[in-house]
């Protein structure tokens, strides 16, 4: 699928920074996930069970949510600066986070499951407001970071680039070959 999206303009450009604009992002969407997680009681049941402190579980949440933006940003690119569609792609990745990094680590590795009840459904909610607000914000985040090519030089010829390739006018001649 991913073959199918670059034919559309998935790669990002060279003034482009999606692994930035990712991390900067996760950033202010971790805000309403801690909440989240903290009114049903997972930041506390987390505590608990690892035997830290409070703070140390937040600092712990947000650098794994800093990662998820990192690799929310390298997967999706330029998918991801979408303004209709980016809240369903990253609902869609905090769910898919959830299924790959809190579940198996906190519920089927350990002997018993770390987060039952209102603490578990408190993750899945957390996860899903944090790829919700991380969808919504991308866009607004992007458009900040966009480099421009304002200091690069100007082309040497406007015999290149993609109007030459579609205005026969501007093609470069050929250097005639003395015989």
């Amino acid at each position: 699928m991913l073959s199918m999206l670059r034919a559309h303009g998935l790669d990002a450009g060279p003034t482009q920074r999606p692994l930035l604009t990712g991390f900067l992002t996760s950033l202010p969407a971790d805000v309403p996930a801690i909440a989240t997680l903290h009114a049903f009681g997972t930041l506390g049941a987390l505590t608990d069970a690892a035997n830290i402190s409070a703070a140390s579980a937040v600092l712990a949440v947000v650098a794994c949510l800093a990662l998820g933006g990192l690799l929310y940003g390298s997967l999706f690119r330029r998918a991801a600066n979408d303004q209709r569609g980016g809240w369903l792609f990253g609902l869609a990745f905090g769910f898919l986070l959830w299924m790959l990094g809190p579940i198996p680590l906190l519920q089927w590795l350990p002997e018993r499951p770390v987060l039952s009840g209102y603490p578990a459904m408190g993750l899945l909610l957390g996860q899903l407001i944090w790829g919700l607000t991380l969808g919504v914000a991308f866009p607004l985040v992007h458009q900040r970071l966009l480099g421009g090519l304002e200091d690069e030089p100007p082309q040497r010829s406007e015999s290149t680039g993609p109007r030459a390739a579609a205005d026969p006018h501007l093609k470069r001649k050929a250097p005639e070959v003395e015989q």
